[in-house]
Parts: structure tokens; C-alpha cells; sequence
């Protein structure tokens, strides 16, 4: 069982109108976003980053496809030497 802890916020009213959403809106866009924050920075892994977010790994990538962000860092190079690493393995 994952034990979580609350966090009070204090957001203006004006805010909520301003942006037509209400409480449960707010929190889960607060939270999606932070979440998308720690893991671009590389703070939090993709996983963790979906688990803070409240999400699926697969709806929490594709909310960071929707936002042009790749899922990972990996370059062509190393995709290449790993693809060489494992026709030797396979030979």
C-alpha cells in the first residue's frame, strides 16, 4: 500500500473562474504538470512521474506526446550500438 501525504494550497478564486475549471480540475492539472516538470528535468523517472500525476505510464506518454516531449533520451547512436551489440549475441 503507497502511503501519501496532502498538501494545502491556497489558490484565489479568481483563478478558478478565470480558467472555468473547478477544484478536482486544478489538482489534476497542478499535478500532471509538476509531474511532467520532474521528469523533463530528469528529477523523477517516466514511472514515477505517471504515479505523481495520478495516471497510467501509456496515458501519462501520451499526454507528454501531446506536449512534443520525447519519452526518453536515448539517441540514434546508441539505438545503433545496441542493435550491433545483439546481432553478435544472435551470431
Amino acid at each position: 500500500m503507497i502511503t501519501t501525504r496532502n498538501i494545502r494550497m491556497q489558490i484565489p478564486q479568481d483563478i478558478f473562474i478565470a480558467l472555468n475549471i473547478n477544484e478536482d480540475e486544478m489538482i489534476f492539472n497542478i499535478k500532471l504538470n509538476y509531474a511532467i516538470e520532474l521528469f523533463r528535468s530528469g528529477k523523477l523517472t517516466i514511472g514515477k512521474a505517471a504515479e505523481l500525476a495520478g495516471m497510467k505510464r501509456y496515458s501519462f506518454e501520451y499526454e507528454l506526446s501531446e506536449r512534443n516531449m520525447p519519452i526518453s533520451d536515448i539517441t540514434f547512436q546508441e539505438v545503433k550500438e545496441d542493435v550491433e551489440k545483439l546481432k553478435l549475441l544472435i551470431a
